[in-house]
């Protein structure tokens, strides 16, 4: 137990700390002939020293077995299974069972016909590697096969990408790294106010502490369920009681406070080792489609259990384990009650912690995001045990449990219900379904909210509720605020003739679709703006119109890229310079269109690697990440009319209309002053 409890406290120091990145397998490809018609697709993986990696055939409850996936096209056919070298069979440490694995190199060869004489084939590996202390998460690799002379320039393994940089980038977006030039001049402030680095930075400590907030919030909500809030009188009377000193008591309380918090920090750890291996996988994840469509799902079941239909609980062992665990006494038996607690109440905060992770992943800031509202979820739920434990007479202002807290449950659920669409409206847009638009939203919200305050006025009851004699003073105003936020969606349908949209409301940025996805009155750009959706599309019209360019990184699930495009475009003055001084390029990186065939290309990662472009989403968030070093959107850049210039520092989320107006206005200075520079160079050469 001691051993359990110091490697949590390792791991938790260690992943908030530093997030060491391990590739410890390496792939080639190559094709080895057996005859005219057959061959072998040959996958060597070079492995370091001290880690294993595992075979195809895996005992159930091992690791995950290696997996090789062979895309079919009509040059060639499979035949029989994928083979594997013999490898070792022995008990490992870990798993306790006898499993085979490979240390330093492993060869995988699968037999294939051979139906044309030049040959491409698109494969994947998926493995899992452990060494004899840890394992890492399952890891997924493109191979790629190619025979025949054309190609003997291209990529024979998965070390190299198909083409270079310079070639990729020229066949993807008609330019360069190496053309597009930094700001001439390092811009220490805009019109002598704060620095663009400044900004991003301190949109990203508010983004943080924001999001400390709403998890602080989800705590204190999970304090008033039935699950939580009977605890608390019994856990500090349990400290105060045990001990004959107080301040031992409240020591343990203090620890058992903290331990919460760690319990709770400990479920973030696994999004920074994802977050270290591929910066790209968190916004993979939360803008892939079926995964929003199981997040909506899976709301849906988390209202149920809030509405009383069923209860939600993880396995009795669990509990049972940790329980055993409390016995050892000390502060590994207090670190197993913490333990305790949030397995317990799992049924009432695990829809909460559902809503802050699916949160967390839908935003810019990945990982910490999630550890900062984990870190407030925890704060929340601890901090009363520890200050009860300090101050025992005030559990006497503590309301009495009843019938209220069934109340708070089923409001939740609601809660839960208006999230689930907002998910499902995520996989609406991302694939282009065209079904749940800004419309059918409202309609839908305006019934859950309606439906929230005719329960609270007691029109509607659930399993759970108990009978009432008559309704509370806090019921009925939540109830009045229920209704007027119904009405208040309502007014979501007022048509704006400026924008030719409807009006966007601004309490739902991001959570609704974007006002330009309607039925009614569609619109492809935000506010009736003239916008192109192509790179090289919108260079030629800037190269043609001598304008100045805005690139706009966006996304389908972007909450502040829609903030941005409702609340600060709109405004007249910044509307104005947008409209008339730019050309907009908005590029949205969750876009799962497929590309044409001759662009799904391998490209280089900047931090080591490789990975396929499948959709316009890859496309677009390689070229960000690639040209301009940064993954997070929104994010504006702001480049001359031939695309080759850099104007001024780019910026990110800027909610302040001044601070964006001003940035907009020094781009704008900026590409006079290279035009008049191009044209006295002209002049002197003539």
């Amino acid at each position: 137990m001691k051993k359990i409890f110091l490697l949590y406290i390792t791991l938790l120091s260690t992943f908030l700390g530093y997030a060491q990145v391990f590739e410890p397998v390496s792939w080639k490809t190559s094709i080895e002939k057996i005859s005219e018609d057959e061959s072998y697709l040959v996958a060597t993986a070079t492995i370091d020293s001290g880690w294993h990696l595992y075979g195809q055939e895996i005992p159930s409850g091992g690791p995950r077995p290696t997996v090789f996936t062979f895309q079919p096209n009509e040059s060639y056919e499979l035949i029989g299974k994928t083979s594997e070298d013999e490898g070792i069979t022995e008990d490992d440490k870990i798993f306790k069972m006898k499993i085979k694995y490979f240390s330093f190199k492993a060869t995988f060869k699968q037999k294939v016909k051979l139906l044309q004489k030049d040959v491409k084939i698109d494969a994947q590996v998926q493995f899992m590697v452990c060494d004899d202390t840890r394992c890492l998460p399952p890891k997924t690799e493109d191979l790629f096969f190619s025979t025949g002379s054309s190609n003997s320039s291209k990529k024979q393994n998965t070390d190299k990408a198909e083409m270079s940089d310079e070639e990729a980038s020229a066949l993807l977006y008609g330019i360069s790294n190496n053309d597009i030039k930094q700001p001439e001049e390092d811009l220490n402030s805009i019109d002598g106010e704060t620095s663009n680095s400044n900004v991003k930075k301190k949109n990203e400590s508010s983004s943080l502490l924001s999001i400390f907030g709403l998890g602080f919030l989800g705590g204190l909500l999970a304090l008033l369920t039935p699950c939580v809030f009977p605890m608390i009188p019994l856990t500090v009377s349990f400290f105060t009681k045990k001990d004959s000193s107080k301040g031992a008591g409240i020591s343990k309380a203090v620890l058992y406070g903290f331990f919460i918090l760690a319990v709770y920090l400990l479920l973030s750890i696994p999004f920074h080792l994802l977050d270290s291996i591929n910066p790209d996988i968190l916004n993979e994840i939360s803008t892939n489609i079926w995964l929003n469509v199981i997040f909506f799902v899976v709301f849906v079941f988390f209202a149920g259990s809030f509405f009383g239909f069923y209860e939600l609980t993880l396995p009795s062992s669990w509990t049972n384990k940790t329980t055993e665990g409390e016995s050892s006494g000390g502060i590994l038996g207090i670190f197993f009650m913490a333990l305790t607690l949030a397995i317990v109440s799992f049924s009432c905060t695990g829809p909460i912690l559902g809503s802050l992770l699916a949160g967390s992943l839908s935003s810019d800031g990945g990982a910490w995001q999630l550890t900062s509202g984990m870190a407030g979820f925890g704060v929340a739920l601890g901090l009363p045990f520890t200050l009860f434990a300090m101050f025992p007479n005030m559990l006497k202002s503590l309301p009495k449990s009843g019938g209220w807290m069934t109340t708070v449950k089923v409001v939740l659920g609601f809660l839960e219900l208006a999230l689930a669409f907002k998910f499902l409206s995520n996989a609406d847009l991302v694939a282009h379904w065209n079904l749940l638009k800004i419309e059918p939203f409202l309609i839908l919200w305006i019934i859950i909210f309606a439906g929230l305050a005719f329960y609270l006025f007691g029109k509607i009851k659930f399993p759970h509720d108990s009978p009432m004699q008559k309704i509370g003073i806090p019921r009925i105003g939540l109830g009045v605020i229920s209704l007027a936020f119904a009405i208040y969606l309502a007014t979501g349908f007022r048509y704006n003739e400026e924008t030719k949209t409807f009006t966007p409301l601004s309490l739902l940025s991001g959570l609704a679709p974007p006002v330009g996805y309607s039925i009614l009155h569609p619109n492809s750009c935000p506010n009736n703006l003239t916008c192109f959706k192509d790179l090289k599309e919108g260079l030629a019209y800037a190269k043609k119109e001598n304008k100045p360019i805005m690139l706009d990184f966006t996304g389908y699930a972007c909450v502040n890229c829609r903030k941005m495009e409702e609340h600060v475009w709109p405004i007249q003055k910044v509307d104005n310079v947008l409209r008339n001084d730019y050309v907009l390029i908005s590029l949205y990186v969750d876009d799962k269109k497929e590309l044409p065939k001759e662009e799904q290309i391998i490209v280089n990662r900047i931090n080591g690697g490789t990975r396929k472009l499948s959709n316009y989403g890859h496309k677009w968030s390689h070229f960000q990440t690639v040209f301009f070093k940064t993954n997070t959107q929104p994010y504006y850049v702001l480049l001359s009319s031939d695309g080759k210039q850099i104007l001024n520092n780019p910026v990110g989320y800027t909610p302040d209309e001044d601070e964006y107006l001003n940035w907009l206005l020094d781009g704008k200075e900026k590409s006079k002053n290279t035009l008049n520079n191009l044209f006295n160079q002209s002049d002197l050469l003539k």
